[in-house]
């Protein structure tokens, strides 16, 4: 079976959050520290809140694994919520005695009113537990074992982010190094430009004390990938297409780009492109990566490179006018415990969310029911193209 599929299941404030990740071959050797280790970074990021002190995410798997290697059935994992315990009896999957206080007061630019109106709920708890974006906990899981696969293809997918609010680092902050990565989650906004990272801590800091929340851009980055993956012949099979999807399901990213898009946009075609060389050491390559690694929906041998754009929290500690739904009368906001920023977290998401889609690509090229099938193939396509990675 060469397709692969995620899943996630739970609410923010429920007992936990599963993920099931199909697809992947036998044999693939899992790291549980390298996977939690994920879980730990999706948590980081200057200007979180106070759920964060509470939760010490790991995920536990509870199947398709033994002994540290994948068994080729589905792969389910486990994420606790400990702020569970402040929660059950408003959260309990079952009827529970007396009478829980429903909410009625929509969040501009959260699927609280959308979420009710569509699915018949006078509870907005019922929309916003699920919209919440403590699910992607449960896809930074998932996301680990696709990373798991990749890198045993020898891909790497990491992230880093280039803007919060008005802050921008500066482009030779935005390196094709993977080595330029290894120390990027400590800066406390992950940010690759120290100077940048301190300002944009200090806009945060200011912000926060205003009331006001941030949003920004993160960008992705993924190296070591065959040329080929994804393909032009559908739309369905376009690999933007698929990533840009991926990146704009995470919570409260409204844009995407591929590459310098926004910036060739407007240059001349001559601009634009990244022309094409040979030479016998090196084989075809580019001196430029405008494209973001991708032509004609597939991958073109170079790093891929994406970004989302992220809009500030709609959750805020002074709430946005809004209207009670029993009443119709005008209301502020629900006020909830909330983050100021989390950017630098939806890097780390980004990262899981791009090695899901270049997962599912691989597995749908190259097939194998074995990760030893899976090397054979890659192996195979990459003499016949004459591809060597640089």
């Amino acid at each position: 079976m060469g397709a692969l599929h995620m899943i996630t299941a739970g609410e923010s404030h429920g007992p936990g959050l599963t993920c099931v990740v199909e697809g992947l071959p036998a044999g693939l050797p899992l790291d549980r520290e390298s996977i939690n280790r994920d879980m730990a970074r999706r948590q980081l990021g200057h200007g979180r809140g106070g759920r964060m002190k509470i939760e010490r995410d790991s995920a536990e798997t509870t199947g398709g694994v033994r002994h540290g290697r994948t068994l080729g059935g589905p792969v389910a994992l486990w994420v606790a919520n400990r702020d569970y315990a402040n929660w059950e009896e408003r959260m309990s999957p079952w009827p529970v005695d007396g009478v829980v206080e429903e909410v009625h007061l929509p969040r501009p630019g959260h699927a609280d009113l959308a979420g009710v109106w569509k699915y018949g709920f006078s509870d907005v708890r019922n929309v916003l537990e699920r919209a919440s974006a403590r699910e992607t906990a449960a896809r930074v899981a998932g996301g680990a074992l696709c990373k798991e696969f990749l890198r045993a293809l020898g891909v790497e997918v990491v992230s880093h982010v280039v803007q919060i609010g008005e802050v921008n680092a500066p482009s030779a902050a935005r390196p094709l190094s993977l080595a330029s990565f290894a120390a990027v989650d400590e800066s406390p906004v992950r940010c690759l430009d120290a100077d940048a990272s301190r300002a944009m801590v200090e806009h945060i800091d200011a912000q926060r004390k205003a009331n006001e929340s941030l949003g920004g851009v993160f960008e992705v980055l993924a190296f070591g990938l065959v040329p080929g993956l994804g393909s032009h012949v559908s739309f369905e099979e376009r690999l933007d297409g698929r990533l840009a999807g991926a990146i704009c399901s995470i919570q409260a990213v409204k844009g995407f780009e591929l590459g310098d898009a926004i910036a060739i946009a407007a240059k001349p075609g001559s601009q634009a492109h990244d022309e094409i060389f040979h030479s016998t050491e090196r084989g075809f390559y580019r001196e430029t990566n405008r494209a973001g690694g991708i032509e004609g929906g597939m991958t073109n041998g170079e790093v891929l490179v994406v970004r989302g754009v992220m809009k500030p929290l709609p959750t805020l500690t002074k709430p946005l006018r809004s209207v009670d739904i029993a009443t119709l009368e005008p209301a502020e906001a629900l006020r909830e415990r909330t983050d100021s920023c989390t950017v630098p977290a939806a890097g780390v998401i980004g990262e899981a969310m791009v090695a899901y889609v270049l997962a599912g690509s691989y597995r749908e090229k190259f097939g194998g029911d074995h990760i030893d099938d899976v090397h054979a193939a890659v192996r195979v396509y990459c003499e016949r193209i004459g591809w060597r990675a640089s």
